[in-house]
């Protein structure tokens, strides 16, 4: 059996004119758990059936086991860990996890606490004398992305070059060739190709010398698996500079936002600080920072909800959808910091669950912390804010707000 949404839903929650408010979209989405669209594609939206599919081995990351691959696909690169199977996703997450976290770099995480806190203190610093600020420009970007350059060890000078090229990528990832110039596509694959070869020089500087930052442990590691290939680095120094920065500004902002349109609950965080663990775990069911996996493939026939996924189609993932659904979690459209149980989708779930979560998680943490702690009675200018363009890292291009 298949059940066919009627495509406008799916069209209006990418559609631009949705980006600040696509969840009732979600929750008419989700009345067909498991939708065939026009073009032959499925789109899941219920917890229950994407929380299934996530841990189902037949379920492929791979565009080789697309029957029809998309035409960004065909022109990428050496492909990173997150669209790759078990048994290469596995070895290169686990070479990667080497020198991120437990159990071969247990500290780096918490390590960094006292260097979070003194960038973010010194970004609030800089907000004096100012009656207005751009919690993005000034706050929730280069935070994140001061963090992910001394971490990776890519020059924080180098950022402006870097910007542009992932701004055209991730403005490549929805490319519809049915409604979308081609130039759109265009510019993310020669960004793509810009930025990794930007990486592969800093890469070649690393070999054989000593340093503590990510590529180059990755360019001099003899682990148990073996060494990564230039190749495989770059795709994994890609990977990590764009998600390691882009996530975490949409989360940070959207937390901002959220907390400024519940004022008691700002209140409450500035004489509770214990309480951001769990408001930052509701945060990301309420206002994740990525909506939608635009693609996954059927390694073979999937049965969901009552619905046969043929071999080889294209399958997308409605994270926030899912993370709103009244069958899983108590009154979904209300923001409660002390909900229990909070199995959101935020970082997604499964083999390819968010790689950086626990630094996206401190990050976040460290930030609204200070912000609510800092911020004299801080007022939204706009609301809703502008939105950036993306339907899949959903979040404020800019987010304006008055101290007084």
């Amino acid at each position: 059996m298949t059940a066919t949404q009627t495509p406008d839903t799916l069209h209006r929650i990418l559609d631009y004119s949705s980006r600040a408010d696509p969840y009732p979209l979600y929750a008419e989405l989700r009345k067909t758990p498991v939708a065939l669209q026009e073009d032959g594609s499925y789109v899941i939206s219920t917890y229950r059936e994407l929380s299934g599919i996530l841990h189902d081995p037949h379920l492929s990351s791979d565009v080789r086991n697309l029957t029809h691959p998309m035409p960004a696909m065909q022109e990428r690169a050496t492909p990173s860990f997150i669209n790759l199977d078990p048994p290469e996703h596995d070895r290169l997450r686990r070479l990667a996890m080497r020198h991120f976290g437990p159990p071969h770099t247990p500290g780096l995480v918490t390590g960094m606490e006292p260097d979070l806190t003194a960038i973010v203190s010194g970004l609030i610093d800089d907000f004096a004398g100012k009656e207005r600020i751009d919690i993005v420009d000034d706050f929730a970007y280069p935070f994140p992305v001061t963090v992910i350059c001394h971490l990776l060890g890519v020059p924080r000078e180098d950022e402006p070059r870097f910007h542009l090229w992932v701004n055209a990528i991730v403005d490549s990832l929805d490319y519809n060739p049915k409604t979308d110039p081609k130039e759109k596509l265009d510019n993310g694959v020669q960004a793509t190709n810009d930025l990794r070869q930007y990486l592969g020089g800093l890469l070649e500087q690393r070999h054989g010398r000593p340093g503590d930052d990510l590529l180059t442990r990755m360019a001099n590691d003899d682990g148990p698996d073996g060494r990564m290939t230039d190749d495989e680095i770059i795709s994994t120094a890609n990977l990590l500079l764009i998600a390691g920065h882009e996530t975490t500004v949409n989360l940070i902002t959207n937390g901002m936002l959220t907390l400024l349109r519940h004022p008691q609950i700002l209140q409450r965080l500035r004489d509770e600080p214990d309480l951001i663990v769990p408001l930052v775990e509701e945060l990301l069911r309420y206002e994740p920072p990525v909506h939608i996996i635009p693609w996954r493939a059927a390694y073979s026939d999937i049965t969901v909800a009552d619905t046969v996924i043929p071999k080889g189609s294209q399958i997308m993932l409605m994270l926030a959808s899912g993370s709103r659904d009244p069958d899983r979690f108590h009154d979904p459209d209300h923001f409660n910091p002390d909900r229990q149980d909070n199995q959101h989708l935020g970082f997604g779930s499964g083999i390819h669950l968010c790689f950086g979560g626990p630094m996206a998680r401190l990050e976040t943490q460290t930030a609204l912390t200070a912000l609510v702690r800092r911020l004299e009675r801080p007022t939204l200018v706009t609301d809703p804010p502008p939105y950036r363009p993306s339907p899949i890292l959903r979040g404020p291009i800019h987010l304006h707000i008055e101290q007084s």
